[in-house]
């Protein structure tokens, strides 16, 4: 979850601050908590929101969009997929906004380009690539209810400053020829258990074409802890957070690329 705030208008990408635990998200259902959601909300003045895009539909990106939604009066924009997890949460169908019928937006100052893209690679917690959630999906709800529902990154100009938001660990071969950006917000879980050639092809598709000034890694974190809590890299079977942030910085160094570790709840300024 990113949000971005040029002092006039603010966009969320991704927004889930719930973080259910481990026996929830695997055996329960999963509600939104109100309590942290208005923390948050409360901490970052997000009292100016005019829209929340959606990379994807499974529950870590997406299921506190609806809750956020009503509560500032900002605008969804998504997939079908993720359009009906806000349909199930409530959410005016008039502030609504597929990405199959536009898939580039002005949302006050920012331009706003969404570019189909691919998930990290199907495990046993998400094997449902490809699939989609076809109804309203009401809380609570259980994991299997947030169907991937297809992937997408974000190219976003505010002022003269370009940022490209790309959430999974995985890559296209060719989709980002052309594209640059000064920021890249890059997805790396399961980046230090990829072989070495992956890691080389991915580094290629990716950083190496973009050509940032800095890189911030994003879905690193342990998400299934309190987010106001104790901040902690994803453990073993999920991740080897150390060793990807090594790989990283390493790759990062040699091309003189900034490299920035940005924990949760603290804000970067560029």
């Amino acid at each position: 979850m990113l949000l971005f705030d040029d002092g006039t208008d603010q966009v969320l990408f991704d927004c889930h601050v719930t973080r259910p635990s481990i026996p929830t998200y695997l055996f329960g259902k999963m509600i939104t908590n109100t309590e942290v959601s208005d923390r948050v909300i409360k901490d970052f003045r997000i009292n100016r929101l005019r829209a929340i895009f959606i990379s994807h539909s499974h529950h870590d990106h997406v299921m506190d969009a609806p809750y956020f939604a009503i509560r500032t009066g900002a605008e969804i924009y998504g997939s079908p997929s993720a359009l009906n997890v806000a349909r199930g949460g409530g959410v005016d169908k008039e502030r609504l906004h597929s990405y199959k019928d536009c898939m580039e937006y002005q949302v006050g100052g920012y331009q706003i380009r969404i570019i189909p893209s691919i998930h990290s690679k199907p495990n046993m917690f998400n094997n449902d690539l490809g699939q989609t959630i076809d109804t309203p999906l009401v809380q609570p709800a259980r994991k299997q209810g947030y169907k991937e529902g297809g992937s997408f990154d974000f190219l976003v100009k505010n002022g003269d400053k370009t940022y490209l938001i790309r959430p999974s660990y995985n890559y296209l071969e060719g989709q980002l020829d052309g594209i640059q950006a000064d920021v890249l917000y890059i997805g790396v879980t399961g980046l230090a258990k990829d072989t070495q050639e992956r890691q080389k092809k991915f580094f290629e598709e990716t950083i190496d074409k973009v050509h940032p000034q800095t890189v911030v890694p994003v879905h690193w974190d342990y998400f299934f802890g309190p987010l106001y809590g104790k901040i902690k890299g994803l453990p073993a079977p999920f991740d080897n957070t150390k060793e990807t942030m090594r790989i990283l910085t390493e790759h990062c160094a040699g091309k003189g690329i900034h490299f920035v570790i940005q924990q949760p709840l603290t804000t970067l300024e560029f």
